[in-house]
């Protein structure tokens, strides 16, 4: 993973100042607020910090580094997020690639304690496999559209969409606009949005469940208990979704999104990915011209009835490229790939975001969608 020296000298400073200020008996972040004894544990996301709390329950302190709608493509710890995670027992990261900044945050912190990789619990060599016919599928369709545009000269027209598409594609959130630069972004071959599955959301909670049960051993009973039940109802939600969208036409099953943020759900569910605005695993990378005119024309090809935008992201260049291809967005209801949504919302859990997305999706294509069974009516 990327060790940035720069941020790791600043936050060690501010870490030191923050800990000469309380003494090291406070916790602003949270962690080490519950009783004496009581199992401290970090998450970076949303959806682990979610997993965390179904499987620890009340028998542990829990601290999410991620705020609901954040991004973990980039994002810099604060010194209360380091305060929180030096003074952790336990650290739940997702793996594969995705937390870029837990390495330089980790030194900085001081961290001490145990990692748990929730990615650890899956086939990773399946994931790959996944993520390399996706490859390979983008690969053939834009070979095609090489083909079927050999004779139309964009030149004039790219140089002019460019400055456009760049500056909306960032607008979201300028100071990251030239983060491409300054982080080693690599996922390699692996798509790193394990947890949009329910299916692998399964494993990462059965490897959460474990390491907790490892680092408190005395209450591992507990921990696998409540991770059994939540592992059924994750089960459920799985069995649900696959009714939903079986009953959907293969014709209509096609889908474009802000980035390729929802390739397992997709394939577990046997929606074709038409293509992302931003050509990428990444929400803050750049599409060029070209790739823009390229999804535009793949839009038309495949009848796509509309563009999902991830709540992570902007919605403007969704609306520009939208209204280039004469359908609509879907961006009041955004889909929730990277983050969960804010606590009020029923998106606030793994297991109402996920119904929200597939409710959101089905809704877009004029599906119906099934009332749930009753282990999901409550999330």
């Amino acid at each position: 993973m990327n060790t940035r020296t720069p941020l790791t000298l600043l936050a060690a400073g501010a870490v030191a100042g923050a800990l000469a200020l309380t003494g090291c008996a406070g916790d602003p972040a949270g962690a080490g607020a519950g009783a004496e004894g009581t199992l401290k544990v970090v998450a970076t996301t949303t959806q682990l910090a979610d997993f965390a709390a179904q499987v620890g329950g009340s028998g542990i302190a829990l601290t999410g580094l991620l705020a609901p709608g954040a991004s973990a493509h980039h994002f810099d710890p604060s010194p209360a997020d380091l305060l929180a995670l030096g003074a952790a027992d336990v650290l739940i990261v997702n793996g594969a690639g995705l937390e870029t900044f837990i390495d330089s945050a980790v030194e900085a912190s001081g961290f001490s304690g145990t990692v748990v990789t929730a990615s650890d619990g899956i086939d990773l060599a399946e994931a790959e496999r996944i993520t390399a016919e996706a490859e390979e599928e983008a690969e053939h369709d834009h070979d095609h559209a090489d083909e079927d545009h050999a004779d139309h000269d964009h030149a004039d027209e790219g140089e002019e969409h460019a400055d456009e598409h760049a500056e909306e594609v960032h607008e979201h959130d300028e100071d990251h606009a030239h983060e491409g630069d300054e982080h080693d972004h690599d996922h390699g071959g692996l798509n790193p949005h394990i947890w949009t599955s329910p299916r692998l959301a399964q494993g990462m909670v059965a490897e959460i469940a474990e390491g907790l049960s490892a680092a408190d051993p005395a209450h591992a009973a507990g921990y696998e208990e409540r991770a059994d039940a939540y592992t059924a109802r994750l089960a459920a939600l799985d069995t649900w979704i696959g009714e939903q969208f079986s009953r959907v036409p293969d014709a209509d099953r096609v889908l474009v999104s802000g980035h390729d943020s929802l390739r397992y759900y997709l394939h577990d569910y046997g929606i074709a990915f038409i293509g992302s605005l931003v050509p990428s695993f990444e929400d803050n990378a750049e599409p060029s011209a070209a790739q823009i005119d390229e999804l535009v024309e793949e839009i038309r090809e495949h009848g796509v009835k509309a563009i999902f935008v991830e709540s992570s992201m902007s919605p403007k260049l969704a609306r520009t490229v939208a209204a280039e291809a004469g359908i609509r967005v879907v961006d009041a209801e955004s889909l929730y790939a990277d983050s969960l949504g804010p606590a009020d919302t029923a998106a606030s859990t793994y297991l109402g975001a996920t119904i929200e997305n597939t409710r959101t999706i089905l809704e877009a294509w004029g599906a119906g969608v099934d009332p749930l069974p009753a282990e999901l009516e409550s999330q």
